[in-house]
């Protein structure tokens, strides 16, 4: 499993499906990390406990998403210099990126360990939620650094054209979590702490893992000597690529972020259906993010390549697919929201699966925009123009913090000028990202 894949060479959707598709599943897995805690914890502890792990989910996918951004940039100068075939190069960007990626993160982990209190009363978290949640974030930042080592290797695998090996130990890792979150919330009754261990132990075994894998099954990607400096044009690359995608990730998720204080002083209820609906709404729409992650990297392998015609031809394929599996996805959402809800939320909880619905059905709808945006973000950061994606980014949760706060606080709208508000920013960031990619098509 240690073949490299050129996506300069072939059939274009060929290609491209079989990058992409071991790379939804991927980050599917991924994300039934948080999941798999939140449906244990809203069936077998309570909403109390499923309101303060929904809060720290929109935290930790902000904190996490600084380590995030600096991998998924770094994989776009992996998939460049793949792309040239500069080998040498792409050996010095792994000491580079991995040096100080790595550092980051572990003085995040100190960061967030430190003002995780602070940061909960930013949050609007009522009173009666804090030290539950407290403890949950605890263990939760004890796995920033797996975070960093998973998503590094993934990235840098993928980079070179390799999504089904950080796949094979991503799947391990969920069995794992799925097997110890019930062992230690149901056998040893650790309650929410038992959910953090969980994650955190399954986590470390597949950044650990995919680590090791990746230095024995690649000895051309093992560093020499005379690569472990730091070039002055390889530390500016990275950076640029890496800073710029980590702050555009930084700003979606911050935004996010502050929307989860809106929704917070809503009461519990709310904070309760949120924090199902939008962890549905993220494992549904999270496919098309990593069909335009692959894109990105079709597109990084190519214009190292030289190859714009290919390219151009690989926007009209990749268009095509975004379009229609969105359409499809829509449909499905809006048909089953509620059973849906009711697979992590009991019945009986009647409004909170009501408001979830609400959400579901609103955000549902324009899957297409956020479909578009994804394959936007992709291609900027492909062709090394990322302060584009953070532009995009900007002008996307700026409207949508505003609005939700205008529209929220009248009376007759209510949260759902929340829900409302966020579609709105996908559309208006497509419309600018659109025209100015035909404005400066001359990019590739």
């Amino acid at each position: 499993m240690n073949t490299k894949q050129d996506l300069t060479t072939g059939k274009i959707n060929r290609k491209l499906w079989a990058f992409a598709v071991p790379l939804m599943l991927g980050n599917v897995m991924q994300q039934l990390y948080n999941l798999v805690d939140t449906w244990v914890v809203g069936k077998y502890i309570g909403d109390s406990a499923l309101a303060a792990v929904g809060s720290s989910y929109s935290l930790m996918t902000f904190i996490t998403s600084v380590i995030l951004g600096l991998c998924l940039g770094s994989s776009a100068f992996f998939a460049i210099e793949f792309g040239r075939k500069n080998t040498e190069r792409l050996r010095n960007g792994i000491f580079v990126s991995f040096i100080l990626i790595g550092v980051f993160s572990l003085v995040l982990t100190v960061i967030a360990l430190y003002f995780r209190e602070p940061l909960m009363k930013i949050l609007q978290v009522p009173k009666e939620l804090q030290v539950m949640m407290g403890e949950y974030l605890y263990y939760i930042f004890i796995g920033i650094i797996a975070t960093f080592l998973y998503n590094y290797f993934s990235n840098l695998l993928r980079g070179i054209g390799n999504s089904v090996v950080p796949l094979v130990f991503l799947f391990v890792s969920v069995v794992l979590n799925i097997a110890l979150d019930l062992y230690f919330v149901l056998v040893l009754n650790m309650g929410i702490r038992g959910a953090a261990v969980a994650t955190v132990i399954s986590q470390y075994i597949s950044g650990a893992g995919l680590m090791i894998y990746t230095h024995i099954c690649y000895p051309e990607l093992r560093i020499r000597k005379s690569e472990a400096v730091f070039q002055k044009l390889t530390v500016r690359d990275i950076v640029s690529l890496s800073g710029l995608t980590c702050l555009q990730q930084s700003v979606m998720n911050f935004g996010i972020l502050m929307i989860q204080g809106i929704v917070n002083s809503f009461g519990a209820q709310v904070m309760a259906a949120f924090a199902v609906a939008v962890k549905i709404d993220t494992i549904a729409y999270m496919p098309v993010q990593d069909f335009g992650n692959a894109f990105s990297t079709f597109v990084a392998q190519n214009f190292g390549a030289g190859k714009e015609k290919r390219i151009r031809e690989g926007i009209k394929e990749s268009l095509k697919s975004v379009i229609v599996f969105c359409i499809v996805i829509s449909v499905l959402v809006c048909v089953f929201a509620r059973p849906l809800m009711q697979t992590f939320v009991d019945a009986s909880s009647t409004e909170v699966i009501k408001i979830g619905m609400g959400y579901l059905r609103i955000e549902g709808a324009f899957y297409i925009g956020i479909g578009i945006l994804f394959m936007l973000y992709g291609y900027y950061r492909a062709v090394n123009k990322p302060k584009m994606s953070v532009v995009l980014t900007v002008v996307s949760l700026g409207i949508r913090v505003v609005l939700a706060y205008a529209l929220s606080s009248v009376q007759r709208i209510g949260v759902t000028g929340i829900w409302v508000a966020i579609p709105i920013g996908w559309i208006i960031a497509d419309i600018i990202g659109i025209s100015y990619y035909f404005k400066k098509e001359h990019i590739v």
